[in-house]
């Protein structure tokens, strides 16, 4: 549906600095479509460059409108609300861009398909795209993946929101680079919007979840190396999904994401983020069940620095690495290549 030729508008309104645009910050650092502009009315008139790292040039805009007379042909929804909800002021947004002629990318549980799709004017040129829909039922997991005999590298989180995705993303650009064969599967609607496929996790029923995995995962066995997105974390009591990533792709190696600033999740706040060295030790001895699976080490931490200040980060780092003795990082501040060391030759 969509094509990297497509110019997009991503709708952002009141979160382009929030942990809630996420969506958005995602597909405007990584999808390589041409961003016409970013829906914000809070800051209109600025430019992407001054609330995100981003290498391309598009101005915030305040309303949707602005968008289609830049020539916008779809619209993205970049605010990913609590429990995935669409909410109703939004409506009005969605029924002016069904009627302004473009198409919409929604990654939210709420589907957009059964209310708006009577709205589309021309379906040879219009659609839309609800990505948390999955597009198979697979089998029971199986535990195949453990016989591949190239490297799966598993993203896990200290929380929700920490950058597993940033991580896995900033490395597969890499290995793209250095023209590495790498496979890459996408778990969130993020990820599956970037790369146009991939395994909406939280949207498989729990029996389903392993199994979807562990295709997705043995349909690029012929990579030296796949990296597989992460999703939740084993601390945050609304999470399910780090067993059955851990089961599906039965990882050789593990990179830890985590918030520099945060000693409790974001939410709830009330619970405590453990020693990281015993976290680290709880995470490999679920992957391997004493052995049962293979051996994932926690080989390097990707941390997000982006609230800290440069001396600040380079102090932190420098005492995490002490802490726990492994490599640690910023990759998008400081780029990849600890984490490309930790994993090493394929």
């Amino acid at each position: 549906m969509l094509k990297p030729t497509h110019k997009i508008a991503v709708y952002m309104d009141g979160h382009i600095n929030s942990d809630y645009g996420k969506m958005g910050s995602g597909v405007v650092r990584y999808l390589p479509n041409p961003v016409v502009g970013i829906i914000d009315r809070t800051y209109a008139g600025d430019q992407v460059k001054d609330h995100m790292p981003s290498s391309k040039e598009a101005p915030i805009l305040a309303s949707l409108a602005e968008a289609v007379a830049l020539g916008a042909e779809v619209l993205i929804l970049g605010i990913a609300p609590s429990g995935g909800r669409i909410p109703e002021e939004w409506n009005s947004v969605i029924e002016e861009a069904l009627h302004s002629g473009m198409s919409i990318v929604n990654g939210l549980h709420d589907l957009l398909s059964p209310r708006w799709a009577s709205y589309i004017k021309d379906p040879k040129k219009q659609w839309i795209w609800d990505v948390r829909v999955p597009q198979f039922i697979p089998q029971i997991a199986s535990g195949k993946a453990a016989e591949l005999s190239n490297k799966r590298v598993l993203f896990i989180g200290t929380d929700m929101a920490v950058g597993k995705m940033t991580a896995g993303l900033e490395l597969y650009a890499h290995y793209l680079k250095n023209q590495t064969a790498v496979g890459f599967v996408a778990t969130g609607q993020i990820g599956i919007t970037i790369t146009g496929k991939g395994i909406p996790l939280d949207a498989f029923k729990v029996d389903h979840a392993c199994g979807a995995v562990e295709q997705a995962v043995l349909e690029q066995k012929e990579k030296a190396l796949v990296l597989v997105e992460g999703q939740g974390s084993l601390l945050h009591p609304g999470s399910t999904a780090t067993l059955p990533l851990m089961r599906g792709s039965c990882p050789t190696h593990l990179i830890l994401c985590l918030r520099a600033e945060k000693a409790f999740l974001r939410s709830p706040d009330h619970i405590r983020i453990p020693d990281l060295n015993k976290f680290i030790t709880l995470n490999e001895r679920l992957c391997t069940v004493e052995g049962t699976y293979p051996q994932a080490k926690v080989v390097a931490v990707a941390a997000n620095t982006s609230t800290l200040s440069k001396t600040e980060a380079e102090t932190y780092i420098a005492q995490l690495e002490q802490q726990i003795q492994l490599p640690v990082t910023d990759p998008v501040r400081y780029g990849v290549q600890k984490l490309v060391d930790a994993i090493g030759p394929l």
